[in-house]
């Protein structure tokens, strides 16, 4: 009893090392086949990523339609972003500053988008010479809007980021009603959604300034 009772614990001892050597060896069998291997080790990583990486790429079909959306709807959201900086020192209504901010939140990381889908489509970023776009503003009207304040900066920007706007939705509808690809589609009903709902907000200025 005493040669059992002293054996034992080694035994159990020695058996519990043997079995963590045993998980420690099977742990290194598991990773050096995974790093051997591309198409294991690779795979597994792109499809963990491919989510994040395939979303800005506009997976899916697409036609011209989706296409012209994003080659003339970067410019278009750039101009806006160009007014929104305008109203820094200049607005003086603190709607028309909420209006500004907006704009600018949501802009600019859907012109990221777009030129992230045009890339994958292996399109080029600018539809060319020929193509007007509605609601643009001209040189002259960036100019006179940089050259108010205060409430006149209000009025003037209120009324060109009407226009503006009204533009951007039209395109945007065209995109709903020709385009093909999925994720363009639900942009331009993003567009829409949010440019109507500020084109209404605006009004609202206006009419009590």
């Amino acid at each position: 009893m005493r040669t059992f009772r002293k054996r034992a614990p080694r035994t159990l001892a020695l058996t519990g090392a043997a079995a963590a050597a045993a998980l420690l060896l099977a742990a290194c069998g598991d990773d050096e086949p995974m790093n051997g291997m591309d198409h294991g080790g690779t795979s597994a990583s792109s499809s963990a990523s491919a989510p994040s990486s395939a979303a800005p790429s506009a997976s899916g079909s697409f036609n011209d339609a989706d296409v012209m959306f994003a080659q003339m709807m970067i410019p278009h959201h750039q101009q806006a972003l160009e007014m929104a900086k305008l109203a820094d020192g200049r607005a003086e209504d603190a709607d028309i500053k909420k209006i500004v901010a907006a704009v600018e939140q949501a802009q600019d990381p859907e012109i990221q988008k777009m030129k992230a889908w045009l890339k994958g489509w292996g399109k080029p970023e600018s539809a060319g010479a020929g193509h007007s776009m509605a609601g643009m503003m001209s040189e002259q009207d960036m100019k006179d809007l940089a050259a108010v304040q205060g409430k006149d900066f209000d009025r003037k920007f209120a009324e060109l980021m009407i226009a503006h706007h009204e533009g951007a939705v039209e395109m945007a509808k065209e995109e709903q009603k020709n385009g093909r690809n999925a994720e363009a589609k639900t942009l331009a009903g993003e567009v829409v959604r949010a440019q109507e709902a500020e084109i209404a907000e605006l009004r609202k200025i206006l009419d009590r300034l």
